[in-house]
């Protein structure tokens, strides 16, 4: 697990493979928030990149009523 240094002005370095396997590019903006004692940082995604991801998902179980 790569450890990354905190520059005085509060910057990180993302280690380069963590950024070649989420696909970050140069940029690209990343929502950064506090979980239980630590940061997370999850890349933000245009609507139209998530077209098609549950492509397969089993529809068929059973729903609720709407409630009107």
């Amino acid at each position: 697990m790569p450890i990354v240094t905190v520059s005085p002005k509060y910057q990180v370095v993302i280690p380069r493979e963590i950024r070649e396997s989420l696909g970050l590019e140069p940029g690209q903006k990343v929502q950064a928030f506090e979980y239980e004692g630590r940061v997370e940082f999850v890349p933000v995604r245009k609507a139209k990149s998530l077209r098609g991801f549950a492509r397969g998902i089993d529809t068929t179980v059973e729903r609720e009523r709407d409630r009107a």
